[in-house]
């Protein structure tokens, strides 16, 4: 493969993981690690080397935990019982195959009814399916902004 082609390669899974940390269905932050580590390595490491990549592991890592932690932040903080969690799990998982407006609020909806049979009380089930959502969509925003700084570190090395 020519470098031109694989410079494609790297600049398409990076713009297809920056898609991917807002659709669940793509592994968006490895996505983009895989493209800078790509790029890196077209030119075998000379610009961009051990320590720009380890700052862009150790974000992607960041990102990878916080997209994990931030839900369970805002059940938790809720008081969400474990059918509230496990309900905005199945939520997220059946908002996949409803588009962007399922990806968005069906965890809303997932962790609500969990929680609503959990303890039959409508103003918890509300206050906590909004609490998750309100932790996953502060993850959401969390991984973009890692992915731009994942980018940007990337970027910096190509150029200095």
């Amino acid at each position: 493969m020519t470098a031109t082609l694989l410079w494609v390669l790297a600049v398409a899974l990076i713009a297809t993981g920056v898609a991917g940390t807002v659709l669940p269905a793509l592994p968006g932050t490895l996505l983009v690690l895989a493209g800078i580590v790509l790029g890196a390595w077209i030119d075998g490491f000379q610009q961009v080397g051990w320590v720009p990549l380890t700052v862009v592991g150790v974000l992607a890592v960041l990102a990878w935990v916080l997209d994990y932690v931030a839900g369970l932040l805002g059940a938790q903080k809720a008081g969400a019982s474990r059918l509230a969690i496990a309900g905005a799990a199945i939520g997220t998982v059946v908002g996949l195959f409803m588009g962007l407006v399922g990806v968005l609020f069906m965890p809303l909806v997932g962790a609500a009814v969990g929680e609503y049979l959990a303890r039959r009380d409508e103003a918890k089930a509300l206050h906590v399916g909004v609490a998750t959502w309100l932790g996953i969509m502060a993850g959401m925003l969390a991984k973009v902004v890692i992915a731009f700084m994942m980018i940007g570190v990337f970027i910096a090395a190509l150029l200095f």
